[in-house]
C-alpha cells in the first residue's frame, strides 16, 4: 500500500527500555499482524490509531476522513500511515486495500450504514463503534468469542461497554427483572459524532443491556456533563433481581472487572456493591409492586490518554473494546490459515 513516509513515526518503550517504531515491531510469535483499516477521523478513530500502533497483533495501514484538514489525518500521515478525505470510497481507491482484513467504522451510525454496504461488497470483517447495530452487539468480556465467524461487529456503545459487563456478571448469579444504567460523560468529550448518535444510544444501549447482559428488561440513560474542570466518565448500574447471595453477586462483579480492567486500566469499582432489599407493596421501575433486591454498581472510567485527555474515559473504553475485538478476529484470521 502506497503511504506518505514523511515526517515522525511513533516511538515507544521497547523491552529494553529504549524506543522503538511501532510499525516496525514483529507480531507475536512471529505472525504477521492483521492489516486494518479506520474509517474517521476524529476524537475515537484517531484514538483508536494510537493504540492499534501500539499493538502486535494488528497494524495500521489506512485511515479514511472527509475532511482534508482533519488532525487525525494529519497525524496519520505523520506515521506513515495512508489517508483519504473521501470516505469509504477513498478507502476503496486506495493502492493495496485488497489487502486489508479488518475495517474498524469510527464515523456516525447514519453513515455506518452505507460504509458497511461498500465494504460487504469488497468482502471486508468491519468492528463497528456507532450505534448502528448492523451485526451482533459484542462486548469483550461477555460474549465476544460466540460472534467472531460474523463479517460486522457492533460494539454498542461507550456506555454499554462499561456497563454491560456488569449486568452480565449479576445475571450469572441471579435473574436480572430489570437494569437501568446511567452514564455521565464530560461535555468536552462528546464530538460531533457522539451528539449525532444520542437518540440511538439510548435505543441501543438498552436492546445490548437485555441481548447481551440477560436482563429481561433494559434502560439507558446518558449524561453530558458541562462541569469545568471536567470530570472522567462515571456509570451506575441498577439491576433489580428477585434474591441473590450478596457475597456471590458481589464477587461475580469484581471478577467482572479484572476482566474488563485487562484492556481499560482505567476501569474501576468507586465502592464496594451495595445491596437493597425493597418489601412487597412498594412500586418498583417495572411498575410491579412485588418486591425484590436492587443491585447498585458505581464505576469510574479513567482514560489512557493516548491521544485523548484522562478525561475521555468514555471513548477510551469504545477504542480500548473496539481494538481488543480486532485483535481477537486477527488470531482467528492466523488460526484459520494456519
Amino acid at each position: 500500500m502506497a503511504v506518505d513516509t514523511s515526517g515522525e513515526h511513533v516511538l515507544v518503550p521497547d523491552a529494553d527500555g529504549g524506543r522503538v517504531d511501532a510499525s516496525a515491531r514483529p507480531a507475536e510469535g512471529g505472525r504477521r499482524p492483521a492489516r486494518i483499516a479506520i474509517i474517521g477521523s476524529g476524537n475515537i478513530g484517531t484514538d483508536l490509531m494510537f493504540k492499534a500502533l501500539l499493538s502486535k497483533r494488528v497494524e495500521v495501514v489506512a485511515m479514511a476522513g472527509i475532511d482534508p484538514d482533519s488532525d487525525g489525518l494529519a497525524r496519520a500521515r505523520r506515521r506513515g500511515v495512508a489517508t483519504t478525505h473521501e470516505g469509504v470510497e477513498g478507502l476503496v481507491a486506495l493502492p493495496g486495500f485488497a489487502d486489508v482484513d479488518i475495517v474498524l467504522d469510527a464515523t456516525s451510525a447514519k453513515a455506518h450504514l452505507h460504509n458497511d454496504r461498500v465494504l460487504r461488497a469488497h468482502g471486508k470483517r468491519v468492528v463497528d463503534l456507532t450505534p448502528a447495530a448492523v451485526g451482533p452487539y459484542v462486548v469483550p468480556p461477555v460474549n465476544l468469542d460466540a460472534h467472531l465467524g460474523e463479517t460486522n461487529l457492533n460494539m454498542v456503545t461507550c456506555g454499554g461497554q462499561a456497563t454491560i459487563p456488569i449486568v452480565a456478571a449479576v445475571a450469572s448469579r441471579a435473574p436480572v427483572r430489570y437494569a437501568e444504567i446511567v452514564a455521565s460523560i464530560a461535555s468536552k468529550s462528546a464530538g460531533p459524532g457522539t451528539r449525532a448518535n444520542i437518540d440511538e444510544f439510548t435505543e441501543t444501549t438498552s436492546r445490548a443491556i437485555e441481548e447481551v447482559g440477560g436482563a429481561a428488561v433494559g434502560k439507558a440513560i446518558i449524561v453530558l456533563n458541562p462541569a469545568e474542570p471536567p470530570l472522567i466518565m462515571r456509570d451506575t448500574v441498577y439491576c433489580l433481581v428477585d434474591d441473590c447471595d450478596e457475597a456471590e453477586v458481589a464477587e461475580a462483579v469484581r471478577d467482572m472487572v479484572d476482566r474488563v480492567r485487562e484492556y481499560v486500566p482505567g476501569y474501576r469499582l468507586k465502592q464496594e456493591v451495595q445491596f437493597d432489599r425493597i418489601p412487597a407493596g412498594e412500586p418498583l421501575p417495572t411498575g410491579e409492586r412485588t418486591g425484590g433486591v436492587k443491585v447498585s454498581v458505581f464505576l469510574e472510567v479513567e482514560g489512557a490518554a493516548h491521544y485523548l485527555p484522562a478525561y475521555a474515559g468514555n471513548l477510551d473504553i469504545m477504542t480500548s473494546a473496539a481494538l481488543r475485538t480486532a485483535e481477537r478476529m486477527a488470531e482467528r484470521l492466523t488460526e484459520a490459515d494456519a
